[in-house]
Order: structure tokens, then C-alpha cells, then sequence
């Protein structure tokens, strides 16, 4: 079906509206969700990934949601395989196949196929982590600095993930991450037509930083702490893990390790999830201007989305026509 409508990507950095949208647009069109997101995938992560409700999955069908245990990995690859059949199978249904989330580096791997790279190394893995407990990641991203630099640039000193993963490639290969990437095959010329980007990007920083901090203080009052302690107690999942590195999770995983949550402190590990979560934000929005064909509307202007809507329609009716 290449060059065809496959379905229409709803992104945009996280609080910033999309799950909402999604269901106010299921109320216009039949539609089924894809989550596009790396923390939805695991069960037993529900207050922290702002996952949707019984209620919600009810009156609209979502998929790629809690489909994993936590002890487990999810990729981009299998993403992309995900989404395709997926996206089939609800097209077959008469629906539109609508993909909601931020995590972009699935949406590349969709629209424009992954980079040539070395596997994953569990013993370079274990390596990094322990350095990380002995230096802090801010060293660590010193150290990605002096071989790539151009990576580097692009990370926050604090992403663990991102920096693991560098200097994981780093090490493997002898050649740096931005190389890999240099060296990926172009983007299909039929990615906008297959995919289509329609993007919720806030005009004010300070409104998406208050909707930040309100919904974290939502998960604390809902019980996040809770939460994590019960994962903590299954003695199967280490903070290591992909799904513990999510934004919220590691920092109070953190704050239960190190006796701060339980000595009452919560404080300080809202204030270091607020401060992630922003980061994440930030990364999110770097990776949707890098996307010059999608559609951006503002999240926080009623008129914003309204053509947000609009545009999702618009697709819609081109699929069935």
C-alpha cells in the first residue's frame, strides 16, 4: 500500500492534549488508537503513564498497550512491525487507524525506516550502569562529548537512556552514534502520504510547564508512589530496565532507594520529575520540527485545536474516500 493512506500520526510533547483530542475525535469519526508511546506497552504502569482508562479503552479501541511485563524490552522495529499490521487490520474494519503518543523515535522508525546499528550489549550495558553509580550520568555525558560531540549536543546531561545507548554504540562499534546515523538510508518520498504528522505544539513554554506539573501532581495524589513501591516489591525488575528509566518511575524508584519518599521528602522527587518531564518535552518538540511536512497547531488555543481536529478529518475522509 505504499503511497496510500496507512493512517495519521496525532503527535506532540507529552500534556500537551493528545489522548484528549483523540477521544473527542472518536466522537466525529470511527477510529481506532495506536499508542505510540514506550511506557503504555508495559502492564502493572498505570498511574504514571497517565494510561488511558477501562472506560476510555472501552467506548474507543486502543492498541499497544499493556502488551509487555516490565521485565521485558519493546523497539522501535517491533513497533513499525506492530503498527503496520495493526493499521491493516483497522482499515480492513472500515476505521481510521489513528496514532497517538510522543515517543518519536517510533514514529521515525514508521515513517522513515531505522538506522543501520549494532545490536544491544548487555555486558557494554552493565558496564555503563555502573559507571553511571560511580560518576553520575553527567560524566558520562562528558565522556560522549569527547567522542560525539554531535550527539552529545542533542542530549541532555541527565538522559541515561540516550547517553547509555550512545556510548553503548560507541564501544561496540569503534564509530560514533552520529555516524551510524549519517550513514541511514534516505526517508521514503511517500512517508507524508502514508503517515501523515498532525502535531499539538504549545505557542507558550509556561502553559505546557503548568500542565506539566499539574498532572504529576495528579499521579502523586493517585497514588504514584504506591505504585512503584509495589513494582520495587515484585523482586523481578531493577531500575536499570527500560520500563523503570521512564520519566516519574525513575525518580521515585530513586526516591524509595535512597529512604528519601519513605522519610517524607516527596518534594524533591516532584520537583526532579517535573524537571524531567520538561526535558522530555523539550526532546519531544526538537524531534516534530525536525519533520517539515507536519501540520502544527497550537495545543493551547482553542482555534489551534480546532484545526488540529479539522486536519485529522480531513485525512479521514481522503482514506475512505
Amino acid at each position: 500500500m505504499t503511497g496510500a493512506l496507512q493512517g495519521v500520526v496525532l503527535a506532540g510533547p507529552t500534556a500537551s492534549g493528545k489522548s484528549a483530542l483523540a477521544l473527542a475525535l472518536a466522537e466525529r469519526w470511527p477510529l481506532e488508537v495506536i499508542s505510540v508511546d514506550s511506557a503504555l506497552v508495559y502492564r502493572g504502569m498505570d498511574i504514571g503513564t497517565a494510561k488511558p482508562t477501562v472506560a476510555e479503552r472501552a467506548a474507543v479501541p486502543h492498541h499497544l498497550i499493556d502488551i509487555l511485563e516490565p521485565t521485558e524490552r519493546y523497539s522501535a522495529a517491533r513497533f513499525a512491525d506492530d503498527t503496520q499490521r495493526l493499521a491493516a487490520e483497522i482499515r480492513a474494519r472500515g476505521r481510521l487507524p489513528l496514532l497517538v503518543g510522543g515517543t518519536m523515535l517510533y514514529v521515525k522508525a514508521l515513517r522513515d525506516g531505522l538506522h543501520p546499528m549494532p545490536p544491544a550489549d548487555a555486558a557494554v550495558r552493565a558496564a555503563l550502569d555502573a559507571e553511571a553509580a560511580a560518576l553520575g550520568w553527567p560524566a558520562l555525558h562528558a565522556e560522549l562529548a569527547r567522542v560525539d560531540a554531535t550527539t552529545a549536543a542533542r542530549l541532555a546531561p541527565l538522559d541515561a537512556q540516550r547517553i547509555q545507548r550512545a556510548l553503548e554504540v560507541f564501544r561496540v562499534s569503534g564509530r560514533p552514534l552520529s555516524h551510524w546515523h549519517a550513514d541511514a538510508r534516505p526517508a521514503p518520498a511517500d512517508a507524508d502520504a502514508s503517515w501523515p504528522v498532525v502535531s499539538l505544539e504549545p505557542t507558550s513554554r509556561a502553559w505546557l510547564h503548568g500542565r506539566i506539573a499539574q498532572r504529576l501532581d495528579q499521579m502523586f495524589a493517585a497514588g504514584l508512589v504506591d505504585e512503584v513501591r509495589r513494582l520495587r516489591e515484585r523482586g523481578d525488575l531493577e531500575a536499570t530496565l527500560p520500563a523503570m528509566r521512564c520519566v516519574g518511575y525513575r525518580q521515585v524508584w530513586q526516591g524509595l532507594e535512597d529512604g528519601r519518599l519513605e522519610r517524607g521528602d516527596t518534594a524533591t522527587v516532584r520537583e526532579e520529575s517535573i524537571i524531567a518531564t520538561r526535558q522530555l518535552a523539550k526532546h519531544q518538540l526538537t524531534w516534530l520540527r525536525s519533520i517539515s511536512s507536519r501540520q502544527a497547531h497550537a495545543c493551547d488555543d482553542a482555534a489551534g485545536l480546532a484545526g488540529a481536529t479539522e486536519a485529522v478529518l480531513v485525512h479521514a475522509r481522503r482514506l475512505h474516500a
